[in-house]
């Protein structure tokens, strides 16, 4: 068999499926967008089986995004939990069929409340979409699976069509990228947008010696600082140099090489430093790799030394 192909073909149904529905999309999407913004509690999302696990994707992405969401199971919703859908809310509804017993049967109390309900079907005229004040089309013409059974297309469908809804929400609400790390603070995103340098810096027992002090005096202190780095500042306490350990090997090449001489003989003299430690982990990480450097020393703005950041607090710390 050629798997390949067989792959191949399976996308290629399931993006003609995703082609036709974008063409045919009516102003019933328009009309979800606006009870949506117009609910003032959540957005309810219930569906059963292949269509419960969509919707229970669609909830969440609503709910990253700034709309206040949560799958309910129509279910569990007969058991006690349909307490949890109140008069502010609105309920999305799917069944591909629109004839899912479990969820046909919480619909008329939904109703009876006078919920705003969304639904997500193949046809407006099942019972899904009889009871649905907006009513969006999920229907497909040809499933992926090769016997035309198991939910291929139309689970993909669904997902694309919940996709589209809460990307429309996202624009409707000018959701940004601060707002949605907000709702991520432990993602990859939240960390570049709220990790800031005086996060991540360190500050005590800072490998630092005065400009006077021999290169002898100072490798001490570099070994026990364990940065790689000594810091030199003078009189007044600003930075006025850096000693890397690749400082001290190119130095030991020069031919009056002395230990005894003045460590900021061999030093750096300007090197890259911050003074804003408000500035985010994620740009100070960008100086790192635009430098080529493995330390960065964060000062005041009179130049005195604040802290380090070592590039290996930012991999750490998972900053990209």
């Amino acid at each position: 068999m050629d798997f390949i192909q067989i792959a191949k073909e399976v996308l290629e149904i399931e993006a003609k499926e995703l082609l036709r529905s974008a063409e045919n999309l009516g102003r019933e999407i328009e009309k979800a967008v606006n009870i949506v913004m117009q609910t003032k509690g959540k957005l309810i999302v219930t569906g059963v089986g292949k269509s419960g696990l969509v919707g229970a994707k669609i909830a969440a992405t609503l709910a990253s995004t700034g709309t206040s969401s949560f799958f309910l199971h129509p279910t569990e919703a007969m058991h006690g939990d349909l307490g949890m859908i109140g008069s502010d809310d609105a309920v999305l509804a799917i069944s591909y069929s629109g004839e899912s017993e479990e969820l046909i049967k919480i619909l008329p109390h939904i109703k009876r409340f006078n919920i705003p309900l969304i639904g997500m079907a193949r046809d407006s005229n099942s019972s899904l979409g009889r009871y649905s004040d907006v009513f969006l089309s999920i229907y497909i013409e040809k499933e992926a699976c090769p016997l035309d059974i198991a939910p291929t297309s139309s689970t993909t469908l669904t997902l694309g069509i919940g996709d589209a809804l809460a990307v429309c929400l996202m624009k409707k609400r000018d959701f940004q990228k601060s707002d949605f790390a907000s709702f991520h603070p432990g993602g990859s995103l939240g960390k570049q947008l709220f990790i800031k340098v005086s996060d991540l810096m360190r500050s005590k027992d800072l490998p630092i010696v005065s400009e006077n002090t021999s290169l002898k005096d100072a490798i001490v202190t570099m070994s026990e600082g364990r940065l790689g780095n000594i810091l030199i500042t003078n009189s007044q306490n600003k930075l006025v140099g850096l000693l890397s350990d690749g400082d001290l090997r190119r130095a030991l090449l020069d031919n009056n090489f002395s230990m005894e001489n003045s460590v900021l003989e061999y030093a750096c003299k300007n090197p890259k430093v911050l003074d804003n430690a408000n500035m985010l982990a994620s740009d100070a990480l960008k100086v790192v790799e635009e430098y080529k450097i493995q330390l960065l020393v964060i000062t005041n703005k009179n130049g005195n030394v604040d802290g380090v950041l070592h590039i290996h607090d930012l991999v750490e710390a998972g900053i990209k």
